[in-house]
């Protein structure tokens, strides 16, 4: 039965589900050691679905924040097959992710020749187009990284990218793509706005 969401702060919550929440994002974010650490001390059973990959994973996470995109691709086909040929839109930003890094390091040449033959593809559709303009604008700068378009040279670009990746990853071995916690904070934003809606209706009765 459910809970009325003003009553939900009379509900008791169960050390079970909190430690469940709390393994669910370990796991997600790849902390191997941590996660080991507080199976053992909490006297869990291990989830050995949620632990696969986890290593393979964290690898290809860090390549693609670190900017070797290139890596992150090669791990991820092998540990994912034919994933990035059903996510265009991940493959087309892990790829802007080693351009960017090519520009920075000004291997100009070198990027056009990669723009060449790797990017062009993604010219023939309408929603990359934009986006490939902004990329090839930053070998027009001596400073790509103060030009108009330095979030796509940015640490949050990387990271929203190589979280992306994860939760691709993760669903594609079907596993939840999204944290206990992130789900609940989501559950949780449209219970506020629920009461929110309802208190807007009171006041205006009133």
């Amino acid at each position: 039965m459910d809970v009325d969401p003003r009553h939900y702060e009379h509900v008791a919550i169960n050390d079970n589900d909190i430690r469940n929440v709390v393994l669910s994002y370990l796991v997600h974010n790849c902390f191997n050691e941590t996660v080991e650490s507080f199976i053992t001390s909490t006297g869990m059973k291990q989830p050995a679905d949620y632990l696969e990959g986890m290593e393979k994973r964290k690898r290809i996470f860090h390549f693609a924040l670190e900017g070797n995109a290139l890596k992150a691709i090669e791990l991820t086909n092998q540990l994912a097959t034919d994933l990035l040929e059903k996510k265009e839109d991940l493959h087309f930003d892990l790829l802007s992710i080693h351009f960017g890094e090519l520009v920075r390091s000004r291997k100009c040449t070198e990027a056009l020749e990669f723009a060449m033959s790797k990017l062009t593809p993604f010219g023939k559709v309408q929603k990359y187009i934009e986006k490939l303009e902004d990329f090839m604008a930053l070998l027009a700068y001596e400073e790509p990284d103060k030009s108009p378009m330095f979030h796509l040279l940015s640490l949050d670009y990387r990271q929203q990218v190589a979280d992306s990746l994860n939760r691709a990853i993760l669903a594609h071995m079907n596993l939840p793509s999204y944290t206990a916690m992130e789900r609940l904070i989501q559950q949780t934003t449209v219970v506020r706005q629920c009461l929110s809606q309802e208190l807007g209706k009171v006041t205006c009765r009133s």
